[in-house]
């Protein structure tokens, strides 16, 4: 499957992603209509088990929302965009197989916001800024980004990011969480997408995986008493599968587990 402005591709258990509107790989409608169909895609697919979601070329992940685009239409189609890139990010953020951010380039704007939705986030040393900037727009950063990037860096530094709008390198976006690892340049996506086939068969089970990723992500968005329930409920699902069966088969054996995914 290639669209015209998300590609997508199968090696390995991985789906890569690419956002490709060049130069700057910024996002308008018509884009997260097709990221929308890339993880729909992915998420039904038996062969995937893992998600990367990069920018193609070099120098842009996503520099966010095109603002011409933006600027050219009526409030009302504004509010609509707005509310269906939510609803696309949420797709991504709920989705039960891990997703991971390949930080390939300049990751500002709406592309943080992308980038904040998937569960980890891996980039290019020296490869680029980041930063919510909307402020200087005179808007927010409407895609979800007031929240998810409060729920990692906490509420004060969180706000003073969005009000000054400053952008900062990825080691600093390190240091304050926003950015897990940071790899080197030279074959930059050879080594994400080595680091993404760890969490695919035999490799490791990827079906608990998924099921960890959904037990932080709805669990962190209810009652903590609930959030063990539902830790319980997925655990049971897990002892019912075929792979934590040969889990603990291997341990008891003392042997090297071999996953299935199933």
């Amino acid at each position: 499957m290639s669209n015209k402005l998300v590609d997508y591709k199968v090696a390995n258990g991985v789906a890569l992603l690419s956002l490709d509107d060049p130069p700057a790989n910024t996002y308008t409608h018509e884009m997260m209509v097709d990221l929308d169909e890339a993880i729909l895609k992915a998420r039904f697919d038996d062969d995937v088990h893992v998600i990367v979601l990069t920018g193609a070329g070099e120098k842009f992940f996503s520099a966010g929302a095109n603002i011409r685009m933006l600027a050219s239409v009526t409030p009302g189609f504004k509010y609509y965009f707005c509310l269906h890139a939510n609803e696309t990010l949420n797709r991504l953020e709920q989705t039960p197989k891990l997703v991971i951010a390949a930080l390939n380039g300049h990751t500002v704007g709406g592309g943080l916001e992308i980038a904040l939705a998937c569960d980890l986030r891996i980039a290019k040393r020296g490869g680029g800024k980041m930063g919510l900037p909307e402020i200087a727009l005179g808007v927010l950063p409407g895609t979800g980004g007031s929240q998810r990037i409060a729920r990692v860096v906490g509420k004060s530094r969180a706000i003073e990011l969005m009000v000054t709008g400053d952008l900062f390198d990825f080691e600093q976006g390190q240091e304050w969480g926003l950015v897990d690892r940071i790899f080197e340049a030279g074959d930059f996506m050879k080594k994400v997408m080595e680091y993404a086939t760890q969490f695919t068969p035999p490799n490791k089970a990827s079906r608990a995986v998924g099921r960890i990723k959904r037990s932080v992500q709805s669990g962190m968005e209810i009652p903590f008493e609930s959030a063990l329930a539902l830790e319980r409920e997925l655990q049971q699902q897990l002892f019912q599968s075929e792979d934590a069966r040969e889990g603990l088969a291997a341990y008891v054996e003392k042997r090297e587990a071999k996953f299935q995914g199933i």
